[in-house]
């Protein structure tokens, strides 16, 4: 993931936690962490380079709305960087 920049990480990061959730619920999200609005010029064009790079799957909910989830391959990117992460970062209480 060393090639994304760290919002489309942390667009993954939201993504992986709910089930296919739609690009509102991301960008709410994202607006509640990052503590200021983020535009849909923003966020859609991101969203779309995930889907792009095969780390994202982005469907139909319905007419307007689309949802996106996390493919095997954006699974298994998440899964290396965690493990990469922990290797230079731990709590130790």
């Amino acid at each position: 993931m060393h090639y994304l920049s760290g919002f489309q990480r942390d667009l993954l990061y939201v993504i992986s936690g709910y089930e296919r959730p739609s690009g509102q619920q991301v960008k709410d999200e994202l607006e509640q962490y990052y503590d200021t609005e983020i535009n849909h010029g923003r966020l859609y064009p991101n969203l779309d380079t995930l889907v792009n790079k095969d780390l994202v799957e982005k469907g139909q909910l319905d007419r307007r709305t689309n949802y996106y989830a996390l493919t095997e391959r954006g699974e298994e990117a998440m899964r290396k960087r965690r493990d990469w992460e922990e290797n230079y970062f731990s709590f130790q209480e």
